[in-house]
């Protein structure tokens, strides 16, 4: 008979269940994993059995089949060895079958049984308790997961104390959740001198939760308005504070269980990738624009972006407030709250209130490329205007001498042959 507890996987900060299986069959002495599972997954057959040995146990010799089901849901992460080792102690009656009813696990094993912290404990939580399960998770993370309400939750330390409360020998507390960190000193608006209309619009966009763009030269105080944007904004509320400790528990960035009400600020370099920002992977993770959910997020030097300018384009808007993966074999999304917060696989939340702050040149206009070319950069442009205007129209063109930028070009007219001849030079 085959022993059985319940785990997750996780699509994004969505956790789904997963049914930890092992068995003793017939045949030559092997133990293997099966159910879609990745590298990581798979070798956990090798914690599992040096987790063992430290505890001076040993494998029957009979060959064990470890199945995660659903087969067809991919299984990724290093929370599985915990699920897995439960599962195959109540198999081999280490500890009883029945004690592993009603309890969903994650962790990962050391080599000598400890059970060391794992990412998304708080989605799992609140997975194990919407499906009417306890969690089993590791001690480091146990004040994070006890956030999500009230719960049946053990966190022990090692493989051996959690042996030890299931035979009754030493019984495990539940843990506390961790402290609430309260908001530290932001920047004031009161620092910047003058500016009021730029105040004013900072105002109206932190009232109303708009987008806002800085267009000015360098030093006129951009960058410096946008970051006290957060000091205008609310705390978060117990609802928008789940959803954002989700994000950020899935990214790891969750320390000691501590969970603050201030609202996220986040400020990416202008060389970030798209993945960067947007989240994806071989394991999908949050990328800048989920971890600024219900918070602020901030790009300077908006021109300068290389992975929205030209990878996105420039007329896909950020009004839908929803980040959108695409994978060869699934598609993953992530939506605002307004929308349901359970998207099918998603890099986390997207409701962010973008904040822009492009430079302008000297000569006043805002650098940027043109809208034909994604890989010319705005000086090349620059001398190729310059070359086309020297060099004269094209044969059976000369009523049209003047050389304008593609973006100015009228519909039909006669300077579309600046647009090729950027393109050809550019590659």
């Amino acid at each position: 008979m085959a022993a059985r507890i319940a785990s997750v996987a996780f699509e994004g900060v969505e956790a789904r269940r997963v049914d930890v299986e092992v068995q003793a069959v017939g045949g030559p002495s092997a133990f293997v994993v099966v159910g879609l599972a990745d590298k990581a997954v798979g070798e956990a057959r090798e914690r599992v059995r040096a987790a063992f040995s430290g505890l001076g146990l040993a494998l029957p010799p009979r060959r064990l089949v470890a199945n995660l089901a659903p087969a067809d849901l991919p299984k990724e992460g290093n929370h599985f060895d915990l699920p897995i080792a439960l599962a195959l102690m109540a198999a081999m009656g280490i500890v009883p079958q029945d004690a592993l009813d009603g309890w969903a696990a994650i962790g990962e094993l050391n080599l000598n049984g400890e059970i060391a912290p794992v990412a998304g404990a708080l989605p799992a939580a609140v997975a194990a308790n919407a499906m009417g399960l306890g969690l089993i998770c590791p001690q480091a993370c146990g004040p994070e997961a006890a956030w999500a309400g009230d719960m049946a939750l053990l966190a022990p330390r090692s493989l051996i104390a959690l042996v030890n409360h299931f035979r009754g020998v030493q019984l495990l507390s539940p843990p506390k959740p961790g402290p609430l960190v309260e908001a530290g000193p932001r920047p004031d608006l009161k620092d910047v001198k003058g500016q009021e209309s730029a105040k004013r619009a900072l105002e109206i966009a932190a009232a109303g939760g708009h987008n806002l763009l800085y267009v000015g030269p360098p030093g006129s105080g951009k960058s410096m308005l946008a970051q006290r944007l957060p000091g205008l904004l609310p705390p978060l509320t117990p609802a928008e504070l789940l959803e954002t400790s989700m994000v950020h528990s899935v990214a790891g960035l969750i320390a000691k269980g501590a969970l603050t009400r201030e609202r996220p600020f986040r400020a990416p370099h202008h060389s970030a990738s798209m993945a960067a920002l947007t989240g994806g992977g071989l394991r999908v993770k949050p990328g800048e624009v989920s971890l600024a959910h219900n918070g602020v997020l901030f790009l300077d030097e908006l021109p300068e972006f290389g992975g929205i300018m030209y990878q996105m384009g420039p007329r896909i808007s950020l009004n839908p407030g929803r980040v959108s993966l695409h994978f060869a074999d699934e598609h993953a999304a992530s939506r605002t709250p307004e929308h349901g917060f359970r998207p099918q696989r998603q890099a986390g939340g997207a409701a962010a209130l973008p904040q822009a702050a492009p430079r302008r040149n000297p000569q006043g206009d805002v650098r940027h490329r043109p809208p034909g070319s994604r890989r010319a950069p705005v000086h090349r442009w620059r001398v190729l205007h310059r070359l086309q205007a020297l060099r004269g129209p094209p044969q059976g063109q000369e009523g049209h001498g003047k050389a304008v930028h593609p973006r100015d070009a009228p519909r039909g007219s006669g300077t579309a042959y600046v647009r090729r001849d950027h393109r050809s030079l550019a590659r």
